[in-house]
This record gives structure tokens, C-alpha cells and sequence, in this order.
């Protein structure tokens, strides 16, 4: 079952860079989340996936004003997306890997090969596929660098694998460098990739939440306000459910 994405009025917020002390400073999208969640104003809400907030700050903080408010249609969709499956979190980071890949400098793209690798050993464990498998997506990303890739193998063959999985701690640090790698690139596109990547992440951990969350509709502060209205995440509804 696919996620809807709520309602978004018109009237939205003018993303910035950076942690605000309150809506009347500004606001970055995970703050605004917090907002839309019923949550204590922060960048660190508890509403949405540690590593897919951390990659919707990275985004945030490393693009212009322009493609900046792009983001403002993705805040209700992070609402509430914070899949239990331990995949989800193996799947964002594989997400992030790939996308840096193919045009990070060279010293990144041999720990993106690395990160790649890696998380598609770790979910063909969980998945029960064969030890060598490898996605198409993988594929193509790792073919754009065949010496990352071989250096990553190498890598690989003599450390040995750890089947355990990955941690949320290792994989929001591939997040922050793959976004760093994108940002870095010398790419006219960049910033595109980097809107393209926070989509992708969100689809991503979106598929590991078969719940729908019903739509929401959202006034946005313009001030601090005195009284917010809850709007339940996905986890409440379900164990109100």
C-alpha cells in the first residue's frame, strides 16, 4: 500500500540553512516538520527516521534558495515515516551511496563503492539471495567507477563481512558525505541531484511504511504560536488503531 501525500496549502514557508530558535527566525524543512507533527519546535524530531532526517537536513543546508524551497511539497510526506523494518535504514543508505557514486571525487566514490557493496551483502542476508547479488541500480552506479569498484572489493575481501547490518549511526554518516559528494561535484547539475536524492530517500522508507497516513491540512506558523494542533504520526495512529 503506497503512501499519499497530504494536502499542502498555500501560504508555505521559506526554507533557509541552519537550526532556528523559533518560526519567527526562519525555519529549515525538519523544523517544519516538527511543526506539522504536533512536536516541540526542532530540528530533530521525533516524527520521522533519524537517518532519512539526517539526509533531509544535509539536502537542506547544502542547496540554494531557489531549489531550497523545492522541498517545501516533501515536508508532510516525512511526517510520521519512520519504518521499525531494519532494511529501511540499509535501503536509505544504499540510496545515498549510489547517488554520489558517479560524480564524487575520487577518494569519496571508494567509500561510496565500499557503502554499495556492503549494503547489498547486508540485504541479500536479510532477503535470503545469494551472497554475490547485486541490483541493477547497483550496477549501474558502480560501473561509473570500475577502480572504486575494485578497490572496494579488495576492501572487502580482506576485512571479511559483517553480516549484523548496518547501524543507523553508519548509515547517516554515508548520508552526510554522499549529500557533501554531491554538493562538491563539479556537475551542473548538482543541486537537481541533490532535490532528486531527498525524493528518492523518501520513496525509499516509504515503501518499508505500509501504513497511509490520512491527509493533513496545515496552517503554517508565521509566529510562535501559543497553542499547536497535533496532527498524530503514522506510529500513534497505529497503536491508537
Amino acid at each position: 500500500m503506497s503512501r499519499q501525500a497530504p494536502f499542502v496549502p498555500d501560504g508555505v514557508p521559506v526554507l533557509s540553512r541552519g537550526r532556528h530558535r523559533s518560526p519567527r527566525k526562519g525555519a529549515c524543512l525538519m523544523e517544519m516538520a516538527s511543526f506539522l507533527a504536533g512536536e516541540r519546535w526542532s530540528d530533530h524530531p521525533t516524527c520521522t527516521h533519524p537517518v532519512l532526517a539526517t539526509l533531509a537536513r544535509c539536502v537542506n543546508d547544502m542547496l540554494d534558495d531557489a531549489h531550497r524551497q523545492r522541498l517545501v511539497t516533501m515536508i508532510p510526506d516525512i511526517v510520521g515515516l519512520d519504518p521499525d523494518d531494519p532494511r529501511a535504514t540499509t535501503a536509505l543508505l544504499l540510496t545515498a551511496a549510489r547517488a554520489a557514486l558517479p560524480v564524487a571525487a575520487e577518494d569519496r566514490q571508494n567509500l561510496m563503492a565500499l557503502a554499495i557493496l556492503n549494503a547489498e551483502r547486508v540485504l541479500a542476508e536479510q532477503d535470503g539471495c545469494s551472497p554475490g547479488h547485486l541490483s541493477d541500480a547497483s550496477r549501474d552506479a558502480l560501473a561509473t567507477s570500475p577502480s572504486a569498484e575494485r578497490w572496494a572489493r579488495l576492501y572487502l575481501a580482506r576485512m571479511g563481512f559483517n553480516p549484523v547490518g548496518v547501524s543507523p549511526s553508519t548509515a547517516a554518516k554515508v548520508a552526510v558525505l554522499a549529500v557533501d559528494g554531491i554538493a562538491r561535484a563539479w556537475v551542473d547539475d548538482r543541486q537537481e541531484r541533490l532535490v532528486a536524492l531527498l525524493r528518492e530517500g523518501i520513496d525509499v522508507m516509504a515503501a518499508f511504511s505500509p501504513l497511509v497516513p490520512d491527509p493533513a491540512v496545515v496552517s503554517w506558523p508565521v509566529r510562535e504560536p501559543a497553542v499547536r494542533e497535533s496532527t498524530p504520526t503514522r506510529k500513534a495512529r497505529s497503536h491508537a488503531g
